[in-house]
């Protein structure tokens, strides 16, 4: 039916298909990382150096003078320099997946910039620079810029709320966007959403999952619990402890897809374990080894100090065998209630 009240104009590619660059934001915001900022540049200037030796990245910086700070750490990793951009923007926070643009091909292969709007997740006040990301950095991409309506208003939607398959299928969850919790478009039902993401994704399958992880901070984001690793698989979270609050959950995804499954979608699962519980400072964070981000050559894996860290990396190099697998440690990053994919953009060619 969405069909025929929307036309599909554009689509959104899988992330592993070929990138043009990497959108990063410089680390600035101390808040978010309390008592443990100080390890926090360093991570983001291994992250950046991993990603310039096989393709560009563009940083967000507050000024230019940034650049005598961080050049040294990114020379300390033996950052490939040539392929990294620096571009003055101010942000609120670091995490681009869901601030920077979700990039998109029309219908002949342009590629177009999707600035759809941020409200801070509906949690934080302090986003008004996160929320002018798109327009401020839209020079600096050869691409067409678009703001998402329907019904008249500007949508609110995060990168890290959807993951694609570059086919048609789209996984998100009732959580984060159908709960009246962090609300971000009261106006909007499920059957809008499957409207949007036909128009906007060139979806025609929503996959609905129920709840995100335990922890996170964004109320449902997918990208902890389900990812896309190629048109007919995903990897799924699951929890072994039956105490533990993900247990439930998990095991009502896996139902989700399942029944998608016997309904027709051609999908193979595959369970992701999750490390055991993280606490700092008392407070449970969103720690999930699915928050990884795929490059053209690589596979930015987040690792927790964790027993099963080792067994993760097995299955990822099993299914990733033409990218090499980078482990980077995100017990302190994930402290910031986000991990790798939650702080990267990719721009596909």
């Amino acid at each position: 039916m969405h069909k025929k009240v929307l036309s599909n104009i554009y689509k959104m590619p899988a992330e592993w298909e070929k990138q043009k660059s990497t959108l990063i934001g410089w680390p600035y915001n101390e808040e978010d990382w309390p008592d443990r900022f100080h390890n926090i540049p360093k991570i983001f200037g291994q992250i950046i150096s991993s990603l310039s030796k096989s393709q560009n990245v563009k940083v967000l910086i507050k000024e230019k003078n940034s650049k005598k700070d961080i050049v040294p750490i990114l020379k300390r990793y033996k950052s490939k320099l040539n392929n990294i951009y620096f571009i003055v923007c101010k942000t609120d926070r670091v995490w681009l997946r869901d601030t920077g643009p979700i990039f998109l091909k029309g219908n002949r292969g342009k590629k177009i910039l999707s600035d759809w709007k941020f409200n801070g997740w509906a949690k934080y006040k302090n986003h008004r620079n996160d929320n002018r990301v798109n327009t401020l950095i839209k020079k600096h991409y050869k691409s067409e810029i678009i703001k998402p309506h329907y019904k008249n208003k500007h949508i609110v939607l995060e990168g890290g709320a959807i993951d694609v398959n570059g086919k048609g299928l789209l996984l998100t969850t009732k959580e984060c966007l159908l709960s009246k919790i962090q609300q971000r478009n009261s106006h909007l039902k499920k059957s809008d959403y499957n409207k949007i993401f036909y128009k906007y994704f060139g979806i025609d399958t929503v996959i609905w999952l129920n709840k995100g992880i335990e922890g996170d901070d964004t109320h449902g984001h997918v990208d902890d619990i389900a990812r896309f690793v190629d048109h007919d698989k995903v990897f799924l979270a699951y929890e072994k402890n039956k105490k533990d609050k993900n247990y439930k959950n998990f095991n009502e995804n896996l139902k989700i897809l399942k029944k998608n499954i016997r309904n027709g979608i051609n999908l193979k699962i595959e369970k992701i374990p999750m490390p055991k519980p993280i606490y700092i400072n008392k407070t449970r964070v969103p720690a999930s080894y699915l928050n990884f981000y795929i490059s053209n050559k690589f596979i930015l894996l987040p690792i927790f100090n964790d027993a099963k860290d080792k067994y993760v990396i097995k299955i990822f190099k099993r299914q990733f065998k033409g990218r090499r697998i980078i482990p980077i440690n995100c017990t302190d990053l994930i402290w910031g209630f986000g991990a790798i994919h939650c702080l990267t953009q990719q721009e596909p060619r």
